[in-house]
């Protein structure tokens, strides 16, 4: 393998003892981003003697789950966050148990979703006899606990010197103590868990270590998801649910999950009778009291409640978190390609068009303005609609003849708010109205692609309202949209067009929703936030754009 290739898949194993490696996470961390671009599965067992007479041979052994052990899996996941945030770390539990687990843990060898291309650790050794000792033994150990249908990886010590540091030393927020958590038969937790982070992973681990039988875990759906930022980026929640359980099978497949879809926010936590415990962070530390409250007047027990803290995003932006979140996550997917686009045969390579929508007062133009500055040629649709809308013209006539002389002004020209009022609250109307305007639309918007091209533009914005709901996503390479939430919604619109709440929202229930539209979109921006931030996510996207152009 060359020096820059990196391997896709590797297992560390940490020898070290705990408070050696509490100071050295950070330089382990970074000398993984040189060998590894995919998962990295953890193996703690602090102690361990690679080179010593036995080491080959040595029994399966467990490791005692203490707070100081729970300590360190925290801060690897914190550390990861902010030094290998691309990397899907997987610290692994099932050999960190308490003796009554030990035997079941330790005869049962446990297969890894994705088998490991090389072995890492940090025994250091400069002695050519002893690194093959090492190897072997660490082969010879690991096989003990992982299944590997592949045959053997390869083997990379880690050069640890810059970030090494001395056994005296010991890290101020270590608590330095023997002392092992408590345990539970069985455990709740929940969250939305939207593309599983390092802050769900801290909470995982800990429920894991904390639990002697049972996780039951209650994953947000449905109305539980309308308050959440950008929900509607949130993945599936059969996809949440698949990804939950291959993290938890694989960092500790001897417990039992229990996974459920949850509407309400105490879910299966208040009338399961066998739950002891339940792990919250510090931010819903107040759902656990109100849910031993509801147990309570049900006539169950309370439940232990053990709190973890959030874990800071040091790099957040500052219209995201200050903790690692799924909403930072999903706000730094705008601007980027979220769905493949599929090919279509009858559109001419160039110009490249992208089909720009969203609902009403959700920035469409002022993004396909902002693209247009980059380059772009922008036909603006909504534009076109008003030009068929004209005196003298086939549409104007039509439309005039299909609900009455009351829709014109003085000059001719059509009343679009009168027409409005007769249209936006009822759909039978409506698509009359669109069986008369849209044909119009579309033609002449092919023919202002065809004026463009013939410039030589390669790029074309089609800035269209009614995109998707008049089926013009067969005209475009990709489909744009953008979104605000309702409540914005009705604020511009109330703001720009003087309408009443009620009136507001009824535009915005004629419309498609926000999920609709993104289901079909290939990318999608927000303009909720500062201009500077819309801007950013549009020079974004129009540089992946150009990227995906040149390839």
């Amino acid at each position: 393998m060359s020096q820059q290739e990196l391997f896709r898949t590797g297992i560390l194993i940490l020898t070290s003892p705990l408070s050696i490696l509490s100071l050295r996470t950070s330089a382990l961390l970074t000398s993984i981003t040189k060998h590894i671009s995919g998962t990295l599965y953890v193996h703690l067992h602090p102690g361990l003697n690679l080179a010593g007479p036995n080491g080959a041979d040595r029994p399966v052994d467990a490791v005692l789950p203490t707070w100081e052990m729970s300590q360190l899996i925290i801060k690897l996941y914190e550390k990861a966050s902010d030094i290998c945030n691309h990397i899907d770390i997987r610290v692994l539990l099932s050999h960190i148990c308490s003796p009554q687990m030990k035997i079941t843990a330790c005869n049962q060898i446990c297969s890894l979703s994705y088998t490991p291309d090389v072995l890492l650790t940090d025994h250091e050794t400069q002695d050519q006899q002893e690194l093959s000792i090492v190897e072997k033994s660490l082969w010879n150990y690991i096989t003990k606990y992982y299944s590997y249908p592949c045959g053997r990886p390869s083997y990379v010590p880690l050069n640890l010197e810059a970030g090494a540091s001395p056994p005296s030393q010991v890290e101020a927020n270590v608590t330095n103590t023997e002392q092992t958590l408590p345990s539970y038969n069985d455990i709740v937790l929940g969250g939305t868990f939207d593309r599983l982070h390092n802050g769900h992973k801290s909470l995982l681990a800990t429920a894991c270590l904390l639990a002697q039988k049972r996780l039951l875990i209650g994953i947000a759906d449905k109305d539980l998801l309308k308050g959440k930022r950008l929900f509607e980026l949130i993945q599936p929640v059969d996809k949440r649910c698949f990804e939950l359980k291959e993290f938890l099978y694989d960092v500790n497949p001897n417990l039992q999950y229990d996974i459920v879809p949850i509407t309400d926010v105490c879910g299966p936590s208040i009338t399961d009778e066998h739950l002891s415990c339940i792990v919250v962070s510090e931010e819903t530390r107040k759902g656990g009291e109100i849910i031993n409250t509801k147990r309570k007047e049900r006539g169950l027990s309370e439940l232990a409640v053990h709190t973890i803290s959030l874990m800071a995003d040091n790099s957040h932006a500052l219209h995201e978190d200050a903790k690692v979140s799924s909403s930072s996550l999903r706000a730094r997917l705008l601007g980027t390609l979220m769905k493949t686009p599929s090919p279509n045969p009858k559109l001419p390579r160039r110009p490249y068009i992208i089909g720009m929508t969203g609902g009403s007062a959700s920035g469409k133009s002022s993004i396909a303005k902002r693209l247009e500055l980059l380059g772009a040629a922008h036909i603006n649709c909504d534009g076109l609609g008003h030009l068929a809308y004209r005196p003298g013209t086939r549409a104007n006539a039509q439309i005039v003849q299909t609900f009455g002389k009351d829709v014109l002004n003085e000059d001719g020209s059509i009343d679009r708010k009168c027409l409005a009022e007769k249209v936006f609250a009822n759909k039978e109307e409506m698509l009359r109205l669109t069986d008369i305007i849209w044909p119009v639309i579309m033609e002449m918007t092919k023919q202002e692609i065809s004026e463009h091209a013939k410039t030589g533009r390669d790029v074309c914005i089609l800035d269209a309202a009614v995109l998707l709901e008049a089926g013009w996503s067969d005209m475009v390479h990709e489909v744009w949209v953008s979104l605000i939430t309702e409540h914005e919604a009705v604020r511009r619109i109330q703001a720009r067009d003087g309408l009443s709440q009620e009136a507001a929202r009824n535009r915005l229930a004629s419309q498609w929703s926000n999920s609709q539209r993104v289901q079909q979109a290939n990318v999608v921006l927000c303009t909720e936030w500062d201009p500077e931030v819309t801007q950013q996510q549009v020079e974004k996207a129009w540089n992946l754009l150009r990227r995906r152009m040149d390839q």
